[in-house]
């Protein structure tokens, strides 16, 4: 059966900044989908250890910082609970669905590292963003997911919620699928593998475009998520 049949996991974080190596969690979502068994979806709100979350993250997902911090569970219990849910995941060999995967997966894994978990273990990412950016390379316009619902027919709920964004993500994975056959004849390993080259293959053309106007531009490559203890101050 091909992988856009069977079941998946869609994650998604909603954060307190656009730098997963410094944003903090506010909301999290793990929904499992698809495979012909009912939908299972958990969801999280964290108090964001206790931190201020900036207006303008607020207004992109609803959260507010006296919301988080009176409403919101313990941010190292929320991370625990992610990162043994995704275990749990990936363990019984479901994919997860994660858009721009690189981002949400180095958030998690950088939460970790600050309350001294061990990483998710390695297993198959699905990354709707790679994969249209390669199934799609020149189609004009936005991929953000809000795009890529309206271009793959796929109903979006209340965009930047995590339970409807990692849902959403499920469903533009499956419709990818489902259009692009060579990408429905692949294993989840050797789609993995190739999302990892697709990934660095996008960014270096990306960096590429950006060094017309500033040569010292860099653009990430790793997938699906940043390693830990990078040189140059990262990590």
């Amino acid at each position: 059966m091909s992988w856009h049949l069977g079941r998946m996991a869609g994650f998604d974080i909603e954060s307190t900044g656009p730098d997963p190596l410094t944003a903090r969690i506010v909301t999290a979502c793990i929904v499992q989908c698809g495979g012909g068994q009912p939908v299972d979806s958990a969801t999280w709100l964290s108090d964001v250890d206790g931190q201020p979350i900036p207006d303008e993250a607020a207004a992109i997902h609803g959260v507010t910082t006296e919301r988080a911090q009176k409403e919101g569970a313990p941010l190292r219990e929320v991370v625990g609970e992610l990162l043994a849910g995704l275990t749990q995941v990936i363990a019984s060999g479901v994919p997860v669905v994660a858009m721009n995967a690189r981002y949400d997966l180095t958030l998690l894994d950088r939460e970790a590292e600050r309350f001294g978990f061990d990483p998710l273990p390695s297993g198959p990412v699905i990354d709707p963003y790679v994969i249209d950016k390669h199934a799609d390379k020149y189609r004009k316009g936005s991929r953000k997911l809000t795009a890529l619902c309206e271009h793959y027919a796929v109903p979006l709920g209340d965009a930047h919620q995590a339970d409807a964004d990692a849902i959403a993500a499920c469903r533009v994975a499956w419709r990818q699928g489902t259009t692009h056959p060579p990408l429905a004849a692949m294993g989840l390993e050797q789609l993995h593998r190739a999302q990892v080259e697709w990934a660095a293959e996008q960014a270096a053309s990306l960096q590429e475009y950006f060094r017309k106007k500033d040569p010292s531009a860099v653009v990430e490559g790793a997938w699906p998520l940043i390693p830990r203890q990078r040189t140059g101050g990262e990590g």
